[in-house]
Parts: C-alpha cells; sequence; structure tokens
C-alpha cells in the first residue's frame, strides 16, 4: 500500500464536483438535463496533472468551473486541494471536455440556450 491517493480516484472526485455544479446551476442529473433537454452530456477528453499527493484521512476541496462554451461542448476546469493552510498549492489540475449529445441521434447537438445562461449567471469569472 503506497498510503497515497489512487490516480484514477481523482477523477471520481471530479465527477461528484460535476454532480453538485449541476445541482448549483438548477439542473440535477439526469432529470434536470437528461429529462429537460433529450440530451446528455458525454466525455470527449480529460487531462490530468498529478502535482502532489493525497493522503488516507486527507480532507479534499474539489474546485471546478466552465472556462469555454463551444456550440456543443463545455470545458471544465478543476482543482483538488488538501483543506490545509500549510500546502500552499493544488494536488491535481484537470480540464474536461464534454460534448452535448442528442439522445434521439446519438449525434452532437448544440447546447441549449438555457444551459448557457445558467452557466452565465453562475460563474463570476465568464466562460470563453
Amino acid at each position: 500500500m503506497q498510503k497515497v491517493v489512487f490516480n484514477a480516484h481523482y477523477l471520481t472526485y471530479i465527477d461528484t464536483a460535476i454532480a453538485e455544479y449541476w445541482r448549483e446551476i438548477g439542473l440535477a442529473y439526469p432529470e434536470g438535463y437528461v429529462d429537460r433537454y433529450a440530451a446528455d452530456m458525454f466525455l470527449r477528453k480529460s487531462t490530468v496533472e498529478y502535482l502532489g499527493s493525497a493522503r488516507y484521512d486527507d480532507q479534499l476541496s474539489v474546485l471546478c468551473r466552465v472556462a469555454s462554451l463551444g456550440r456543443s461542448s463545455m470545458t471544465m476546469r478543476f482543482e483538488i486541494w488538501r483543506d490545509q493552510p500549510s500546502h500552499p498549492s493544488p494536488l491535481v489540475t484537470a480540464e474536461l471536455v464534454y460534448v452535448n449529445v442528442s439522445v434521439a441521434t446519438g449525434r452532437p447537438a448544440p447546447l441549449p440556450e438555457d444551459v448557457r445562461a445558467r452557466v452565465a449567471s453562475y460563474e463570476t469569472l465568464k466562460p470563453d
């Protein structure tokens, strides 16, 4: 046992943060998004940089924001921090790209204007 968090678990922490983000903007997943827009967000790409290691029983904070909105895609950025003032930098940074896909066709579909508006009103720093 290495006594550090296994690298793939950080993506699980990020996935939990994404679910909370959707709730915060009023679109709890899946009913708030899939049922409302007849679409779903599929992960297209993930980039993760490991800058440090969390250890067993560490309390972590996962920060996330929408960095950019494309025609049918959304890029989110993340930082994972250990909740200790003695550690002044993130343990992990990540960028995930999602594509909005029509449930009926399985093909990319434009992001709903309502989603764009919710994201824009929630974010302090507006997405590109």
